[in-house]
């Protein structure tokens, strides 16, 4: 039988209370399923409802076939081995006591003499050597422990596999390799990413949203064109309700000023006297009476039209991706922004991660460096930037520049949005502080927010604000693995403030698409 999970009328609230969905209906079956939506809306939750560990508020979830999950993150136990991370560990002793003569007919009849072969090429279909069964989990790096948990799930073979941000952390190779496993793979998978090369091999995407989830057929490119059509009908629905409150507005003022026109005319008919006084008080009651009609029915027009643009604005507001004016930098196309020359070093004086390093770039370049993980990008930035000492080499930035590490250490938590630029950008006034951070959709008390209590989004296109969103922005801006556990939102938005830069960008990122909608020029690639 087909896997399948069914979710009806799922509701579920965090401890304090908060609902993350209500009467949720969905289901999954033999099909790879992508799950999106912005960071907070419970996708991961929803991964933990249908395993089991947590307990809707409301609501069932229906399971049928066996399922298979990569987590998050790999929690490493000081004595676990490669052999016990696959499950196979048993099944390994069973073949060695029997190829030693010492295994019992049990063994023998329960024995998979094609497991060893099995194991070889699960370890190559996640792009990992040959490795030693009783080799220690913690020697293996983040990425290659994440790759052999795609290992694990290939030898298990379940009928539908549950994958969580599985290419987070991974360097090129190692997110190739789980585009490739979902590639082949032929059962059922729900994958909550926000890398799009991984949502491209989807045949279904679904967005979770507060409003609930909604379904959309086929992959990320697809998914993409229908929200592009969805803004493309919500614009015209907003220009629609837009023309019916300015419909309204003039039939509004026609009958005022044909209300005015006859009260004129009796008021002249009244002052000749024409118009017996006991009919005066009469007309005067019915236009009164009148007029009240005509003005509450006016005004209950104009909310409900007023009412409906407001909900069309919010959905066009809502589906318009960001778009960002900045502040030219001034850097001239021939200015040297950067050189280094046989830059060497690393955290370890005696070990260069780093070996003799040389390039520059000229003007308004957008470079890249990229790598597997353990090459040496960050200790790279750590050397241009005067953090870390090198041990041979010169390293010379020429311009004012800015660095956003992966952590946005250069804002202080504890400010506000609004004190860390005015910190940041001394010469710059409220105003110009204000307009700079509104760039940035920061607008109004949304400035005042503690960075501290920032989503991840939230806090690199604050870093951005206050760096580049300025009169003065650097010539140079410095990025270390922006969009790592960015949802796809956020990352677009971030793309949006770097595509409105003229400044020179040096990004370290193994995301490819955020390389490309960047404009990235040239790249520098780390052995």
């Amino acid at each position: 039988m087909p896997a399948s999970i069914t979710l009806h009328q799922l509701s579920y609230s965090t401890p304090d209370n908060q609902p993350l969905f209500s009467g949720l209906d969905l289901s999954f079956g033999n099909e790879r399923t992508g799950l999106i939506g912005r960071n907070g809306t419970g996708k991961s939750t929803l991964l933990r409802l249908i395993l089991g560990e947590l307990t809707p508020v409301s609501g069932s979830v229906s399971v049928t076939g066996t399922l298979g999950v990569l987590e998050q993150s790999v929690r490493v136990d000081p004595t676990e081995t490669v052999a016990d991370h696959l499950d196979i560990a048993g099944e390994l002793d069973r073949l060695d006591r029997l190829e030693q003569g010492l295994g019992t007919a049990e063994d023998a009849g329960e024995a998979d003499w094609t497991l060893p072969g099995r194991i070889d090429a699960a370890l190559a279909d996640v792009h990992l050597p040959a490795l030693d069964p009783g080799r220690l989990l913690s020697t293996l790096s983040g990425g290659e422990r994440t790759r052999l948990s795609l290992a694990r799930l290939i030898l298990a073979k379940p009928d539908m596999i549950l994958l969580d941000e599985p290419t987070n952390n991974l360097d090129a190779d190692g997110r190739e390799a789980v585009v490739d496993l979902l590639h082949r793979w032929r059962g059922g998978a729900i994958v909550v990413s926000h890398d799009r090369a991984l949502l491209r091999e989807m045949d279904a995407i679904v967005e979770l949203t507060s409003l609930g989830a909604k379904t959309y057929g086929g992959n990320w490119d697809h998914y993409s064109e229908r929200k592009a059509l969805e803004l493309s009908a919500a614009e015209h629905q907003l220009a629609s309700a837009e023309r019916k409150v300015a419909e309204v507005d003039r039939k509004i003022q026609a009958v005022a000023e044909r209300k005015a026109r006859k009260d004129g005319a009796g008021k002249r008919k009244a002052a000749k006297g024409d118009i017996p006084r006991i009919m005066l008080g009469g007309m005067k009651e019915n236009s009164e009476n009148t007029s009240g009609g005509n003005t509450r029915l006016a005004n209950r027009l104009r909310g409900e039209a007023a009412e409906a643009a407001s909900e069309a604005r919010a959905q066009v507001e809502i589906l318009t991706p960001l778009s960002v004016t900045l502040t030219p930098s001034g850097l001239p196309a021939g200015r040297t922004v950067l050189q280094a020359d046989a830059l060497s070093g690393g955290p370890v004086p005696e070990i260069p991660v780093v070996a003799n390093a040389s390039f520059g770039i000229i003007g308004p370049e957008r470079v890249a460096i990229t790598g597997p993980n353990g090459s040496g990008k960050t200790t790279l930035l750590r050397l241009l930037t005067g953090t870390l000492a090198p041990t041979s080499g010169v390293a010379r930035i020429l311009v004012p520049y800015a660095l956003l590490d992966q952590t946005v250490s250069l804002l202080d938590p504890q400010l506000s949005i609004r004190d860390n630029f005015r910190r940041l950008n001394p010469e710059a006034d409220e105003n110009t502080g204000r307009a700079a951070l509104a760039r940035f959709m920061f607008r109004a008390d949304a400035a005042l927010q503690k960075v501290g209590t920032l989503s991840g989004g939230e806090t690199l296109r604050a870093g951005l604000a206050c760096t580049i969103g300025g009169n003065n922005p650097p010539q140079l801006l410095i990025l270390d693995e922006p969009t790592n556990h960015l949802d796809i939102h956020a990352i677009e938005q971030v793309e949006a403030g770097l595509r409105g830069y003229d400044g020179a960008l040096l990004v370290v990122s193994h995301d490819r698409d955020f390389l490309d909608a960047i404009g990235i020029e040239r790249e520098i690639v780390l052995a």
